[in-house]
């Protein structure tokens, strides 16, 4: 995915001006910024569920507008921040629903749908709640079976809005570790929100900061997940430690008499 010139505002304030970024495959990109910066809207944006303010997203060279829904959803994925379950859906029928791109004329799944639901059901450590209405399970559950269907769904583009929110610890790891080794070893791309600087830095190759003033920053992990860039981008002094070779980010604490 290319974008060109991209500038995005809400209610007259600025979140974007002039986002130029390029997003490979085997990228795996982090949206850091604080509340309200505009994260969810850039990444709604690029799911092609709202309208630019000015510039240009291309998908494999061809503006995005112009992709028709059904192809659009096998070559991108999108996990939005908050989600309703209206019906009593099954955790693998609700998996089995984002295969829906790749029947074409075929009204009932086959059996290799069903083989990559239950193998992202197993991927997301929810396999044993195949059966389970998807409106009894617990928050994190949900969570791990929504990611389980964007994985199933296949795309090339993943986009994430805090796709860990709700997950116990190691989930966290786990969830963040497949992310890495789909873009490793698959070649996907993934961009994802997170509030979490730790886990975005163990597995981020490329970060994007938004600023609030709809100024950003955007390259390796390397050279913009620093403490500099970090503190003016969130507003809070930012400070780090070397621990068994990672760096850990650390909020600095006033000390006061």
């Amino acid at each position: 995915m290319e974008i060109r010139q991209l500038s995005l505002s809400i209610a007259g304030r600025s979140l974007l001006r002039q986002l130029n970024w390029q997003i490979l495959p085997g990228e795996c990109w982090c949206l850091i910024g604080r509340n309200g910066a505009g994260k969810s809207t850039l990444l709604r944006t690029l799911a092609g569920l709202r309208q630019p303010d000015a510039g240009q997203i291309l998908l494999h060279s061809e503006p995005l507008a112009t992709w028709p829904l059904t192809a659009l959803a096998r070559e991108r994925a999108f996990l939005p921040q908050n989600r309703t379950d209206a019906f009593g859906y099954s955790a693998l029928e609700t998996v089995l629903s984002a295969r829906h791109p790749y029947h074409g004329t075929q009204y009932w799944e086959s059996s290799g749908d069903l083989e990559q639901a239950q193998a992202a059901l197993r991927a997301l450590d929810v396999d044993a709640l195949a059966d389970r209405d998807v409106r009894s399970l617990s928050g994190g559950e949900r969570q791990r079976v929504a990611i389980a269907a964007m994985l199933a769904q296949d795309a090339q583009l993943m986009l994430l809005d805090e796709p860990v929110n709700a997950l116990d610890m190691a989930h966290q790891v786990s969830v963040m570790q497949l992310l890495s080794r789909l873009c490793r070893e698959q070649q996907k791309s993934v961009v994802m929100v997170s509030h979490d600087l730790n886990l975005a830095n163990s597995v981020a190759t490329h970060a994007l900061l938004l600023m609030g003033d709809g100024s950003w920053h955007a390259g390796t992990a390397r050279e913009i997940l620093t403490t500099s860039h970090l503190s003016l981008c969130l507003g809070h002094p930012v400070d780090s430690l070397s621990h068994q070779g990672q760096t850990i980010f650390i909020p600095r604490h006033s000390v006061t008499g």
